[in-house]
């Protein structure tokens, strides 16, 4: 991978000078350092730094081919600062390297950094397969920092690996970390797009803890942010001090184009310069990162002017064939790795191959399945859940693929902006009660026995009940006091992945949901991969306050099916009374379409999760 990513960047190389070292940014070697930047409005441009002692004009760059500088400075050495000033007529630009890979903060200097890492056995991991993989949404800033009144750092965040492995969760989603303003932020705001920010322990803290992420057997998902930039610190604006009207110049549309909900920051797609920098970044988390996959925020705000679909005269071209462009190199060098793209309009045409005139995405968040199950989880009448959007969204899948979609409850965005958690949804103010546990981990379950690739985001596994903001970092105290559920989730998540070797179904691609009763709020599917013991999977959902007893529910053979899962069961909390489940037996004899029947038993608002002993 990192020799396919050496050869692109030569076309950078237009210098005839043999000391130039290929690529953008800081270039360090055994001699010295290669700077690179691009200006093209710029008339002269100097590096500046601790090498030359700050000295302005000690060191002038050289102009390339296409708007490109450069300069090859001997003694500049990793760890030093520096910074370039740009002259346009009268204007004399002090600006960070957009290439950064470590800066001091988003204001102030970038640093020379090596790019040297020890990865060890680590370098050679392997993400797991889609159809096997657990997803856990995490915000280093605030799940597990030293004190309320610090932020959190990827060294405090590895200290809670072990835990995850134990929990099930094989990948773990990072809220963007790039340099963004202050030490809070959700960091939807990049400020320098390839450095780390310095608060969370930046680019060497970040390697340290996907290394340590891959020695745990957990994938790290990251979070790009390609559909503005900024706007707070950001040096990118008017970088060479060119820009037509109202616009920020070489880096993002100078017209109506520009316009975003965040600023009027959204990069110039059509722009070969800016589209190499944006496809450079995206393959910089692959190869100098390790990392197994990438989350594109918000993506309709990338092919959309206003971020909707079927309006072509606010379509942007640009932004759809550069997103198959990445998503094609990305599979080119990693094929394992997963690129999610999270759009939230449901259009299929996101996760086509990019032969097909898809962009090419592996997978995207499911809006259609997050909002119809919140609402039937947290609406307090039982007699107003609605069953078949249920059963509509568990047989949903995008290009006939049900790995194409991810699937969850909670969110950093279904949990904050006016949202909450759902079990304080389900019962404001008192998020620990019965109501709320019963009700949530019933959420839970569709999340794990559904077609797709599950998510639950930080906290969710303890019923973390404050709505998500960068200033109020995880209740780790409720991890104690909620144990049984997050037992609960554990169990969830290793059946999901058929680590007990009693549920592959969960990881095929088949469902057949062929019971529906609106009256009784009761739901049972067959999920699949090949099908016969040890693989066919029966998941039963009661979503009413009853206990249902000799319920008749067809089964898809006949036999002894064992229970391995009940949410009602006593083990996940001591006020869970009354338990009436157990293993079925199914006779012979068609029912609901099946060709076997049997009784179970249900508590009130529970999941059962059976399957027949494989051999």
């Amino acid at each position: 991978m990192k020799k396919a990513i050496e050869e692109r960047f030569k076309a950078y190389d237009r210098s005839k000078r043999p000391t130039l070292m290929a690529g953008m940014g800081p270039i360090a070697h055994e001699k010295g350092t290669t700077f690179r930047v691009w200006a093209p409005n710029a008339q002269a441009v100097y590096v500046v730094g601790d090498f030359n002692d700050w000295k302005e004009d000690a060191n002038p760059m050289n102009r390339e081919a296409d708007g490109y500088w450069s300069i090859d400075v001997t003694g500049a050495a990793p760890g030093q600062e520096y910074k370039y000033i740009i002259v346009n007529g009268e204007q004399r630009l002090y600006r960070l390297d957009p290439y950064s890979r470590q800066v001091t903060s988003s204001i102030g200097n970038s640093l020379i950094h090596d790019p040297a890492f020890d990865w060890g056995e680590a370098g050679d991991f392997r993400s797991p397969s889609w159809n096997d993989l657990v997803i856990y949404e995490m915000h280093v800033g605030t799940f597990n920092p030293a004190s309320e009144d610090q932020v959190g750092t990827f060294q405090r965040a590895a200290k809670k690996l072990p835990y995850l492995r134990a929990l099930g969760v094989n990948a773990v989603e990072i809220m963007p970390p790039m340099e963004f303003p202050g030490g809070r932020s959700w960091g939807y705001s990049p400020a320098l797009p390839f450095a780390v920010e310095t608060e969370y322990g930046g680019m060497l803290g970040f390697k340290q803890f996907v290394k340590a992420a891959h020695e745990h057997g957990i994938a790290i998902i990251l979070d790009v942010v390609y559909n503005h930039m900024g706007p707070g610190d950001l040096d990118l604006w008017r970088f060479d001090g060119w820009s037509e009207g109202d616009g920020g110049g070489i880096y993002f549309y100078n017209d109506r184009r520009n316009e975003t909900p965040w600023g009027h920051t959204r990069p110039d797609y059509g722009r070969p310069e800016v589209r190499q920098m944006l496809r450079d970044n995206a393959l910089m988390w692959l190869d100098e990162y390790k990392i197994d996959g990438l989350r594109w925020d918000s993506t309709a705000y990338m092919r959309n002017i206003h971020g909707n679909d079927n309006e072509p005269a606010d379509d942007l071209p640009d932004a759809w064939s550069l997103m198959q462009w990445i998503n094609e190199e990305m599979r080119e060098l990693a094929p394992n790795n997963l690129a999610i793209a999270e759009d939230l309009k449901s259009n299929a045409w996101l996760v086509k191959d990019t032969g097909a005139g898809g962009a090419g995405f592996g997978s995207q968040w499911d809006v259609g399945f997050v909002h119809p199950v919140r609402a039937a989880l947290t609406t307090s009448d039982d007699a107003a859940r609605d069953m078949n959007a249920v059963e509509q969204t568990l047989t949903f899948n995008f290009d006939g693929d049900v790995f194409k979609r991810v699937i969850y409850t909670e969110s950093h965005d279904e949990v904050a902006n006016g949202k909450t958690r759902v079990p304080e949804e389900i019962w404001p103010g008192n998020g620990q009660s019965w109501y709320s546990r019963k009700r949530s981990t019933l959420g839970a379950v569709l999340v794990f026995t559904a077609p797709g690739i599950p998510m639950i985001f930080q906290g969710q596994e303890f019923l973390e009940d404050k709505w998500f903001s960068d200033t109020a970092p995880l209740d780790w105290d409720l991890a104690k006091e909620e144990g049984g559920i997050v037992f609960l989730y554990r169990d969830l998540m290793h059946l999901r992945r058929n680590l007990r070797g009693t549920t592959r179904g969960l990881t095929g691609q088949h469902i057949n949901v062929y019971h529906v009763d609106q009256k009784n709020k009761v739901l049972a599917y067959h999920r699949w991969s090949d099908g016969g013991p040890g693989d066919s999977t029966v998941v039963v959902v009661n979503m009413a306050n009853r206990t249902l007893t000799d319920y008749v529910i067809g089964f898809p053979a006949a036999g002894q099916w064992a229970l391995r899962f009940d949410s009602h069961a006593a083990v996940y909390s001591p006020d869970y009374e009354g338990q009436v489940s157990g293993d079925a037996v199914a006779e012979e004899g068609e029912y609901d379409g099946q060709p076997a029947h049997g009784k179970v038993n249900l508590g009130p608002y529970s999941g059962l999760i059976y399957s027949q002993n494989p051999g």
